[in-house]
């Protein structure tokens, strides 16, 4: 059973009610990790921010932030944000074939120079490993700083996701 704790409407501080009305009034209704986050309404006003960017105005395709978002799920054991990111994957295009290897931990052998530096890093940065200065080089060369800022702040963002929906106990809905 779901750790969510939602605050009525008319339970919310008055921060939580603004908050609370920016999020819903772009989306119609407030986000699972955002019912986490509410409760801190400095937090969710931030992680919006950030979210929307990453998702709708950063340098790196839909595609390339479904690889990152499947690749920190994975590496969370976050369930719930790897079924819907999964699902995010299969809609931007990325292959079944591709979306299998990165949740079996295999290199999806991406084509895209632009998608194979993405997952490079991001598995590079998931997995510990301190790029050599010729592979960094070779990252920076294809997405730039902007891109190697953004995958960052990319994983960071869905660790936080896939931390709250594990913390609280969200199931991953039936289909």
């Amino acid at each position: 059973m779901s750790r969510i704790k939602e605050i009525a409407p008319g339970e919310m501080t008055g921060e939580q009610t603004t908050v609370f009305e920016q999020l819903t009034a772009g989306r119609g209704r407030i986000l699972t990790p955002y019912k986490v986050w509410i409760h801190s309404p400095k937090v969710a006003a931030g992680m919006e921010q950030i979210g929307t960017f990453l998702n709708k105005k950063s340098s790196l395709s839909t595609r390339e932030v479904e690889i990152c978002i499947i690749l920190i799920a994975r590496h969370w054991h976050g369930e719930y944000v790897l079924d819907a990111h999964i699902r995010g994957a299969r809609e931007a295009g990325v292959s079944e074939a591709a979306i299998e290897a990165i949740c079996g931990g295999v290199d999806p052998k991406l084509a895209d120079p632009h998608e194979n530096a993405v997952y490079r890093f991001a598995s590079a940065l998931i997995s510990g490993i301190k790029l050599a200065d010729k592979d960094f080089a070779e990252v920076e060369a294809v997405l730039g700083r902007t891109g190697i800022a953004e995958v960052l702040v990319l994983l960071g963002y869905y660790t936080s996701v896939a931390l709250a929906m594990k913390v609280h106990e969200v199931p991953v809905p039936k289909r």
